[in-house]
């Protein structure tokens, strides 16, 4: 017991000693410039913490569980008076330990409803001036009476389920707790009118073409879903006011849509019945797009599709789709439809990349929409994991950009006389890549979009930037690229959130959940952790959790545990502050060594950390400038002329050694301050007086001790002429003016 004592004894003096060492120590730290808050802390004070359902390495836990969602469903298209009727059976599946006393389902098309709260709490003003149309559209006329009129909630033998209706939410009022293992079968009856999208606003519906009275209809949370129940959010039934999208289970789908007889349709899933929909030779030719991997194949043609248009057929066709494993269902239909298709070869299997689109796209749409999907396809693929769905739809809708499994509607067209802009080119071809890039986020890697906008948009427009400069490297690339998002960032702060912010209340939607973590994706890779380790990471997580449920914890986890980089400091920073980059060249020294030491020099105490450098004959360093500098010293270093150096030199290398020395002759002391608030790494460019430049990056790890200002000597055969911190707009620096030394003027924006 003694020893014992004594032992604890001794701890305790030895840690009351290292205390007292590092409160002595902490005024210098302040004096330095330490920052009191520590931007290297690990995060353990914002991560949730991990448990047997999802571990610490971001991987999913051996006690990891997600709900199953199977539909049954048929529906109806009365396209005279845009209405849609339906039914559906929802099998689902509880594979959560614990017990549901209720069920969720969500009623999205309710947003369209007269009683919708979303219009209450838009900011009204008065309108200045306002178009004759738009006053009626505000003032005067009827609103739109959308949302879904549920005739019935019946279980498997058809007696009455009682159910409670909020918003766009719906309780399931169960009659006994639904516990682990159980299933349960729902039987719902509803329909709703379908909102003309391009009056009404949403993300489906319908758009009239007044010149030949069609309509083309995109279709989507036309049927009462389920919503997620996991060991995160418990229900996520979080309402839905428009701007956060969708979480959703996943589940196997059998649809059958009934549409007037001249319609042609595609729809999430593979077409069941072809050969009751299409004519004999249309079913020819998507048997040769089956063989085509080199161009698209015209499957109905736009003479077919302009005869069609024409026609508005009262007989019926019920078209008939499977799909499985997916988390939502997507549907476009219209009699003005050209189609096309092309086949993929992906990781040993083919998958069909499909275009519908009306005459009015092309000849853009013939020319790029099929291409676009298919480069999309293998883009996204090598970068996580091969595509595991059976095609991949591009449809177009005006002013339309959204995404469903396997079937996306994007706008883009050309003028009246077939003439377009690159501008509409490319507008085109990003929308197609982005919508058809999110099949792997969130509809794959299925992200929860109603609470965390980012993961699936930031890590698709990151994604979408890579294919977009892989189809075509002069590509006008609009998120991506660190530049690019200064203008953000360097914004007042009263308009930015921070990215780990809820979808509902971003003042900069675009910006704050697309372009700031893709800006932060391509600087991680870049810059920070180099593509390999970048690479390797990202395709972890994507494989980790494909047709799962990740958070952001999971996907940070995965990123830092798969490279072993350590990104607590990035993640905090980029993810949870609104703080900038701002890192500027202060000060610029140079010295010159000598024999002769400075007057009033004293000689450096003798540390165990600093004895190789404070002990023996001393070499000094005498700044230009300084009290002891002489002009005689102003020469390039000559070993030879520094006498302790030389004998130094002489007496501790022979020959072949002295030959693999280094020769600088000029020595420069450059000191960073820091602005912004936001950590980064120091990267430099030196520019010689004969041109040439030498690049030097330093680890973000530099400013750990100091966040306000560190120097770096820098020791050149040549003479600096000129110095620039981040010369490539790597790390989305908001001042450049203080990046340069000597500090170059700055022309107003009138010169």
């Amino acid at each position: 017991m003694k020893n014992i004592a004594a032992y604890v004894f001794g701890l305790l003096a030895l840690s009351s000693s290292i205390i007292a060492q590092e409160a002595k120590e902490a005024p210098k730290q302040k004096e330095q410039g330490r920052s009191d808050t520590n931007k290297f802390r690990q995060m353990y004070d914002l991560l949730a913490t991990p448990n047997m359902y999802r571990t610490a390495s971001g991987a999913p836990g051996p006690e990891y569980y997600q709900q199953q969602a199977d539909y049954k469903i048929d529906v109806e298209l009365d396209d005279k008076n845009a209405k849609l009727f339906g039914t559906e059976t929802i099998t689902y599946t509880n594979n959560a330990k614990e017990s549901l006393d209720y069920l969720w389902i969500q009623l999205d098309q309710n947003l369209m409803a007269k009683t919708s709260k979303t219009p209450l709490i838009e900011n009204s003003k008065v309108d200045p001036a306002i178009s004759a149309r738009g006053f009626s559209r505000k003032y005067l006329e009827e609103k739109f009476d959308g949302g879904f009129k549920i005739d019935y909630v019946k279980d498997i033998k058809g007696n009455p389920i009682s159910y409670t209706v909020n918003e766009t939410m719906m309780r399931i009022n169960l009659a006994k707790p639904l516990a682990h293992g159980q299933k349960i079968a729902l039987n719902i009856k509803w329909n709703y009118n379908i909102n003309n999208y391009m009056v009404d606003g949403g993300r489906s519906g319908y758009e009239q073409f007044e010149k030949d009275g069609n309509r083309l209809y995109v279709l989507a949370q036309f049927y009462p879903r389920m919503a997620v129940y996991n060991d995160v959010e418990g229900w996520q039934n979080m309402q839905f006011w428009g701007n956060g999208e969708f979480a959703l289970p996943f589940g196997n789908f059998e649809v059958n849509i009934t549409v007037p007889a001249d319609h042609v349709m595609e729809a999430t899933g593979m077409l069941q019945n072809r050969s009751e929909v299409y004519t004999p030779e249309q079913v020819k030719r998507y048997a040769q797009a089956e063989q085509s991997f080199d161009k698209p194949v015209i499957i109905v043609t736009q003479a077919e599709a302009m005869a069609a248009e024409k026609g508005f057929s009262d007989k019926k066709k019920t078209w008939k789709f499977k799909a499985e494993n997916v988390r939502d269902f997507g549907i476009s239909t219209s009699r003005k439809f050209i189609y096309d298709a092309m086949a993929v070869k992906l990781g040993g299997k083919t998958v069909m990349a499909t275009s519908v689109y009306p005459k009015e796209g092309n000849p853009l749409w013939e020319q790029y929409s099929t291409r676009a999907v298919a480069h999309t396809l293998k883009s996204y693929s090598s970068r996580t994991f091969d595509f595991p769905y059976p095609k991949a739809v591009s449809v177009n809708a005006q002013d339309q950009g959204m995404e469903y499994p396997m079937i996306c509607w994007n706008f883009g067209r050309p003028e009246a006389d077939g003439t377009y802009s690159d501008k509409v080119k490319y507008g085109m071809l990003g929308v197609i890549i982005h919508e058809v890039g999110h099949n792997f986020f969130p509809m794959i890697v299925n992200s929860d979009e109603r609470q965390w906008t980012w993961m699936d948009e930031g890590l698709n427009s990151y994604m979408e930037y890579l294919a977009e400069l892989e189809w075509d490297p002069t590509f006008p690339v609009k998120r991506g690229p660190a530049a690019n998002i200064v203008p953000y960032m360097s914004g007042a702060q009263s308009g930015l959130e921070p990215i780990m912010s809820n979808s509902e209340g971003l003042k900069q939607f675009g910006n704050n959940a697309y372009g700031k973590p893709a800006t932060g994706l391509n600087i991680l890779r870049e810059t920070i952790m180099g593509p390999e380790l970048f690479d390797y990471a990202f395709k972890t997580y994507a494989n980790r959790w494909k047709f799962k449920h990740p958070t952001p914890e999971d996907f940070f986890r995965t990123m830092e545990d798969a490279s072993g980089v350590d990104l607590d400091w990035f993640v905090r920073g980029w993810f949870y502050t609104t703080d900038y980059n701002d890192i500027g060249i202060k000060e610029v020294k140079q010295f010159f060594v000598s024999n002769e030491a400075p007057a009033g020099l004293k000689a450096p105490e003798v540390t165990r950390r600093n004895r190789l450098r404070a002990t023996g004959p001393m070499v000094y360093m005498i700044a230009d400038g300084s009290e002891d500098y002489k002009p005689e010293l102003n020469k390039k270093l000559e070993i030879k002329e520094v006498k302790t150096l030389d004998e130094y030199v002489q007496a501790n290398f022979n020959e072949a050694e002295k030959a693999k020395l280094q020769t600088p002759k000029y020595f420069y002391q450059v000191t960073f301050n820091k602005p912004g608030g936001l950590v980064m790494p120091i990267i430099v460019e030196l520019t010689f007086e004969d041109g040439t430049t030498e690049s030097h990056k330093f680890p973000a790890q530099i400013w750990v001790m100091n966040d306000n200002e560190v120097s770096r000597t820098f020791a050149t055969q040549k003479t600096i002429k000129k110095i620039t911190v981040d010369p490539k707009l790597e790390t989305a620096d908001i001042d450049t003016t203080n990046n340069t030394w000597p500090k170059e003027e700055v022309k107003s924006k009138f010169d």
